[in-house]
């Protein structure tokens, strides 16, 4: 099934590195704390052409406030952390940033100024390289805590997926699914379709609140996995097929581990 895929999670916590240490203790392999000239900083979880990006407030002094037409990244999750830790937005890949703006216009999505910026990036071998992306974020007023965007990366993806970031020890490949909860399905159906998604990404169910609840991981190996999360000594679910974290313990989200079909 064709549609755009998912770049990355923004997975938004209140202490950065207390929530680096857990998803090292997870199994994943992080990188080097970057910051983002609107007072964010984040570590990343490089996978397999998608990635989770542990984000905080970590220059409060440097967030603009959003205006009729402009948003501001630092804020939204600045509010979004002063409710509750989780997802906070879930990103869609993208290869031209004019197109994607042409496309949700038509879908009749609402959108924000153009958003651009630069950062710094620490390569394994120590060096800096500069990288730029270019955001496009769609909204839907009726549900503020569910936001999508697309990134389109304005340097080379070699630049920015690296071997050495993506070899994790439990084995984790891609995110392959995210969990949302949502109090009018068929109206998040709508806007999935109006997104153009790979619908096969996203798993939805009925509830009383608005919101991305977690997300799938594929793994290489399974019995890998679970014998690190076991030793994690955080409470999860052990099935047969899957193991399952969170939300607890891992910062507002669940997390289910599963051996990819085929594998």
């Amino acid at each position: 099934m064709g549609g755009r895929e998912i770049d990355h999670l923004v997975l938004a916590v209140r202490e950065l590195e207390t929530a680096a240490l857990t998803y090292q203790r997870l199994g994943f392999k992080l990188t080097p704390q970057a910051q983002h000239p609107f007072g964010t900083g984040n570590r990343l979880a490089q996978l397999q052409g998608n990635f989770i990006e542990i984000l905080s407030v970590t220059e409060p002094d440097w967030v603009s406030e959003s205006g009729e037409e402009k948003f501001s990244f630092g804020a939204y999750n600045r509010n979004f952390l002063a409710r509750r830790e989780g997802i906070s937005m879930v990103s869609l890949q993208s290869t031209d940033w004019l197109r994607d703006r042409i496309d949700f216009e038509m879908a009749g999505l609402s959108l924000h100024a153009p958003f651009a910026f630069t950062r710094m990036a620490v390569q394994p071998d120590g060096t800096e390289v500069e990288m730029g992306f270019d955001l496009t974020f769609a909204f839907d007023p009726s549900t503020p805590n569910v936001v999508f965007f697309t990134c389109c990366h304005r340097h080379s993806l070699n630049h920015f997926y690296k071997v050495d970031y993506q070899a994790h020890p439990n084995g984790a490949e891609r995110i392959s699914a995210v969990f949302i909860e949502s109090t009018d399905v068929a109206g998040t159906e709508r806007r999935l379709s109006a997104l153009g998604v790979n619908r096969t990404l996203f798993e939805i169910v009925s509830g009383q609140r608005d919101a991305f609840t977690g997300f799938a991981m594929d793994v290489s190996d399974l019995s890998v996995t679970r014998q690190i999360l076991l030793d994690s000594g955080l409470d999860l679910d052990n099935a047969p097929d899957a193991v399952t974290i969170g939300p607890d313990s891992t910062f507002g989200v669940t997390v289910k581990f599963r051996e990819e079909v085929g594998a």
